[in-house]
């Protein structure tokens, strides 16, 4: 049997393992749990699977941080937990589009590199909060749009944004990341925390 330790959290004691189970968290990993099945749509060229499974996605991460406010279930782990599975989302629908050559490969690999440095640089594993950058969140939400682009376009039928302005626009999204890597990595050294 499992022996949990009792840890106080917003001056509420608990059992460690229940701050893993939340609404919040739920919610979190729904959107984990649709992540694969986004990039096998994708790959599969099902377009309008992928633009149902994007949206579940959307929703659910837009529904989480919400939900952990309502419920007094926020905390750096939630944070922590949530930008992961966002960054995981867009790792693997970026990576199922660069298979397909709509997007550098270049992109979602610097994605992972990106949310790694930003973990590391924050120390949330030692429980602190996430520090984020305008840059940063910016990108985020590109690259959450740059996995959206293509598969909605098709959906609608659409040629605009053609495949060229896509694979551009996405190779701004790797030197927007570079550009923000260097800023953290700088932001780190000038102002280290402690």
């Amino acid at each position: 049997m499992v022996s949990w330790p009792i840890v106080t959290v917003q001056g509420r004691t608990e059992v460690a393992a229940d701050r893993w189970r939340t609404r919040a968290n739920a919610l979190s990993l729904l959107r984990l749990a649709v992540a694969p099945a986004l990039a096998a749509a994708i790959v599969a060229g099902r377009a309008e699977l992928a633009t149902a499974l994007f949206a579940l996605a959307v929703a659910t991460d837009f529904a989480d941080g919400a939900v952990a406010r309502r419920y007094g279930e926020a905390s750096p782990l939630g944070g922590l937990i949530d930008h992961a599975i966002d960054a995981t989302f867009c790792v693997l629908g970026l990576a199922a589009h660069a298979a397909a050559g709509v997007v550098p490969w270049a992109l979602p690999l610097l994605v992972a590199a990106a949310f790694a440095q930003y973990v590391v640089d924050s120390r949330s594993l030692a429980g602190r909060a996430l520090r984020a950058s305008r840059l940063g969140r910016w990108n985020g939400i590109a690259y959450y749009v740059a996995v959206a682009v293509p598969i909605v376009r098709d959906t609608l039928g659409w040629s605009w944004p053609g495949p060229s302005l896509v694979w551009w626009l996405a190779a701004g999204l790797v030197a927007t990341t570079l550009v923000s890597m260097g800023d953290r990595a700088l932001a780190l050294v000038l102002d280290p925390q402690d």
